[in-house]
C-alpha cells in the first residue's frame, strides 16, 4: 500500500464512488455481504484494524479535524475528503474526522476450543458490541452468534466492541455448526431461573456458554444444547439484568476462577 496521501485534489462530490460505496456500506448488512466490505470509524478502530494485519482499500478523512500521522507508516492508501462528505459517509451525529473501509473479516474457529461464548438472538447491535468487547477482556477463544443475532458488523457493533472484532474470531453460524464446537465442552446457559449461581459453576474445566437474547431470552436450540442453567442471584426483586451486563459478570467469574491467563 502507499502511504502517499493521494488524491492530492480533495474529495467534495457526495457522488464520488468511494463516498458512495462508504455510504452504502454503512446502512445495509446485504450491501457489506454482497461487498465484502465493512466501515471502521475513528482513528482507535481504524488502526487496531490495521495494527491486527488488515489492509484497507482505503481511508477518506477530514483534515480539519482527523489526526491521520499515526496512519502514515501503516501502509494505508489517505484520501481527504470535505466536512459535508465525512458527514454523509459517516454513521454517527458528530463525525470522528476519518473512516476506513476493510474487507469483510473472515475468522476462523478454533479447532480445539476451551472456552465459548455463544450468542442467542442479540437483536440489538449496541449490546452485541458491549458483549464482544467484554468476551475479548476476558479471553474467549471464539464468541459464536446463532442466526437471529444482529450483524456483528453493523456500525453501532463495531463501536460497541472497541476492536473486539480484531482480538477474538466472530463467527455467525448455524446450531449444527455451534453444536459441533461444543462437543467436549460443558454448556451453561444463563437463565434468571437457573438453579445453579453463576459462581457455583467450575469454570475451570472446558465450557462454553449461552446468552439469549434481551427480549425472549435463549431459543429451544440453545436450551436443548445446554447442560447446566446459572443464575445471578439478584437483590431487590430484580428480575434479571440485561444480557450485556449478564456476560460480563459471569465472564470475569470465569475468569477469576482460571487465574486470569490467556
Amino acid at each position: 500500500m502507499n502511504s502517499e496521501i493521494k488524491p492530492s485534489t480533495m474529495i467534495t462530490s457526495l457522488q464520488n464512488e468511494k463516498v458512495k460505496l462508504a455510504r452504502a456500506l454503512q446502512d445495509q448488512a446485504r450491501t457489506r455481504r454482497k461487498e465484502g466490505r465493512i466501515v471502521l470509524e475513528g482513528l482507535r478502530l481504524v488502526r487496531d484494524a490495521l495494527q491486527s494485519g488488515q489492509l484497507p482499500d482505503f481511508i477518506l478523512y477530514n483534515p480539519d479535524t482527523a489526526a491521520i500521522e499515526p496512519l502514515r507508516d501503516l501502509g494505508a492508501a489517505l484520501y481527504p475528503v470535505s466536512a459535508e462528505v465525512m458527514r454523509h459517509a459517516s454513521n454517527t451525529q458528530q463525525p470522528q474526522g476519518i473512516l476506513g473501509v476493510f474487507p469483510l473479516p473472515a475468522p476462523v474457529l478454533p479447532s480445539l476450543p476451551e472456552r465459548l461464548l455463544i450468542l442467542d438472538s442479540l437483536r440489538d447491535p449496541g449490546n452485541l458490541g458491549t458483549i464482544l468487547r467484554t468476551a475479548a477482556a476476558a479471553g474467549m477463544d471464539a464468541v459464536l452468534l446463532s442466526p437471529t443475532c444482529a450483524d456483528p458488523y453493523n456500525p453501532k457493533a463495531l463501536r460497541g466492541g472497541m476492536g473486539a472484532h480484531f482480538r477474538v474470531p466472530i463467527i455467525k453460524a448455524g446450531w449444527e455448526t455451534i453444536t459441533t464446537a461444543c462437543r467436549g465442552l460443558t454448556v451453561y446457559l444463563a437463565d434468571s431461573a437457573g438453579q445453579i449461581g453463576y459462581h457455583q459453576a467450575d469454570w475451570t474445566a472446558d465450557w462454553a456458554l449461552i446468552i439469549g437474547g434481551e427480549a425472549r431470552g435463549a431459543g429451544d436450540e440453545a436450551m436443548r444444547l445446554a447442560h447446566a442453567r446459572i443464575s445471578i442471584p439478584m437483590a431487590a426483586a430484580t428480575e434479571s439484568l440485561n444480557a450485556a451486563a449478564a456476560a460480563a459478570v459471569i465472564l470475569f467469574e470465569a475468569a477469576r476462577q482460571r487465574g486470569f491467563r490467556d
